[in-house]
């Protein structure tokens, strides 16, 4: 199992909202890779406003009680995370994304957690395939 499961806001709305079409696979994604699990501000953001109201109450538990946590410093990795999404303007990758790609190159034995096929796209240190699980 990954030492370091980082979480995107696709897999976060799949997980907190029944109604999304990913949720089921969502929670068996959360019973196998359990908390605490990695992430940016950035992300956070874009969980919060995908959720709502309706969803902020279980983000910011999540959030709380350190199951999720927000421990990328941007401002540390700005040079690698920017030039990450000018490679990829085509695209185009969000700042999110960057961010997640970035931290895969920095922690420890990284898997991610997304709904995004993008991610099947990117590549980490120059060539190397982002180790992630995604619904099929």
């Amino acid at each position: 199992m990954a030492k370091s499961v980082l979480v995107d806001a696709g897999f976060l709305v799949a997980l907190l909202n029944r109604r999304d079409a990913f949720h089921h696979w969502a929670v068996a994604q959360a019973a196998e890779h359990t908390p605490p699990w990695h992430s940016c501000e950035s992300v956070l953001s874009e969980a919060f406003h995908l959720l709502e109201s309706a969803g902020a109450p279980s983000l910011s538990e999540l959030l709380s009680r350190e199951a999720l946590l927000s421990d990328f410093d941007l401002t540390e990795n700005l040079e690698p995370t920017l030039k990450l999404m000018q490679k990829y303007s085509n695209i185009p990758m969000s700042l999110a994304d960057a961010c997640l790609v970035r931290m895969t190159e920095i922690l420890p034995d990284p898997v991610l957690l997304t709904t995004d096929a993008d991610f099947r796209v990117y590549r980490r240190s120059g060539r190397q395939i982002v180790p992630s699980l995604m619904p099929r």
